[in-house]
């Protein structure tokens, strides 16, 4: 990874040797390599760590604790909730978009912060309504729990949708380009919420890594060994979910992360969630790192949207795992 990370931040329209990376990261560079190292590419680096990390490792959880191997944060409508968010933020509430009919100032927003707020106020709320429904509706299983998210995903949709036919050209461009997903657009403080939000789950995941290979036996088995399985999927859901909402109100709809890199990983260590976890969350980092540094660079000086490239990549990497696997489990 760390190889991966020099090679992107080193890569783009002006090239940085190794030793001037080095050099500024320590204080000693000039003031250009600066601007790029510490402005432009070293912030885009980080931010495809962290959020790379926070969906695949969120995917792996999800798909332990609702026994669905196609658990990620699409399919309980998190992602959808967050674009909804979005085109609210950008439709309704301006955020802070220039309105000035280019193209290139549209998606140029001022004010972000409206835009993320309405974005993870969304993608949360359809985990608020998933849990809800789990405890108003005690017998709904980890099955139902992904067919209530199906729904919502349709729901958001085509909210979305809507709000998009009634904006004007410049909006509308605008709402598009964010669910492209775009890495370049977070400033250091966000980098530093993603790394807590990061920390923190990844602890609690680590903490609770016995109860998830218990509960990978399945419920009477885990109940068994003491483990309250309900409990361990609620709380375990609300910090996948709400983990991967911040991923997502930052950066936009980033695809597939959350769903290939746990099963690449199972193919290498196996179903033992102290050592899945931890993988996944390396997987999806370099996943999304190299998939961002590709459309970089591709077609330079034009910078590829991120969520094309991973589906791109993924898609075909996921129906390779399916071939190789015959089927795919996590148990």
């Amino acid at each position: 990874m760390l190889a991966l990370a020099l090679y992107a931040t080193a890569s783009g329209s002006i090239s940085l040797s190794i030793s001037e990376i080095m050099r500024t990261i320590f204080g000693k560079g000039e003031a250009t390599s600066n601007l790029v190292v510490f402005g432009i590419r070293l912030p885009r680096v980080v931010t495809a760590i962290l959020v790379g990390a926070l969906l695949a490792v969120s995917g792996a959880v999800m798909q332990c604790v609702l026994h669905n191997p196609l658990a990620s944060a699409s399919t309980l409508g998190v992602s959808q909730g967050a674009a909804f968010g979005a085109a609210i933020g950008i439709i309704v509430f301006g955020g802070g978009v220039v309105n000035s009919g280019s193209t290139k100032v549209a998606i140029e927003v001022n004010n972000p912060y409206i835009v993320t707020l309405s974005a993870f106020f969304f993608a949360s709320l359809s985990t608020v309504v998933i849990l809800l429904l789990s405890q108003l509706k005690k017998s709904l299983g980890p099955s139902g729990l992904v067919l209530a998210g199906v729904a919502l995903s349709s729901l958001f949709t085509g909210g979305s949708t809507l709000l998009q036919y009634f904006a004007d050209e410049t909006k509308l461009t605008a709402v598009v380009f964010w669910t492209f997903g775009n890495l370049g657009s977070t400033s250091w403080n966000e980098i530093m919420v993603l790394a807590v939000i990061l920390l923190l789950s990844m602890t609690y995941f680590m903490l609770n890594r016995w109860n998830y290979n218990a509960m990978r036996c399945g419920a009477d088995t885990a109940k068994s060994l003491g483990v309250n399985a309900r409990a361990v999927m609620l709380v375990s859901m609300a910090v996948c979910s709400f983990a991967a909402a911040v991923a997502v109100s930052f950066v936009g709809i980033i695809s597939f992360i959350g769903l290939v890199a746990p099963h690449m990983m199972r193919k290498f260590v196996g179903d033992d969630y102290r050592f899945l976890i931890p993988c996944s969350a390396v997987a999806g980092a370099l996943v999304l790192l190299a998939a961002d540094t590709f459309g970089r660079l591709i077609i330079a000086p034009v910078i590829l949207p991120v969520g094309a490239i991973t589906s791109f990549l993924c898609a075909p990497m996921f129906l390779i795992l399916l071939i190789r696997g015959g089927e795919t489990k996590i148990d």
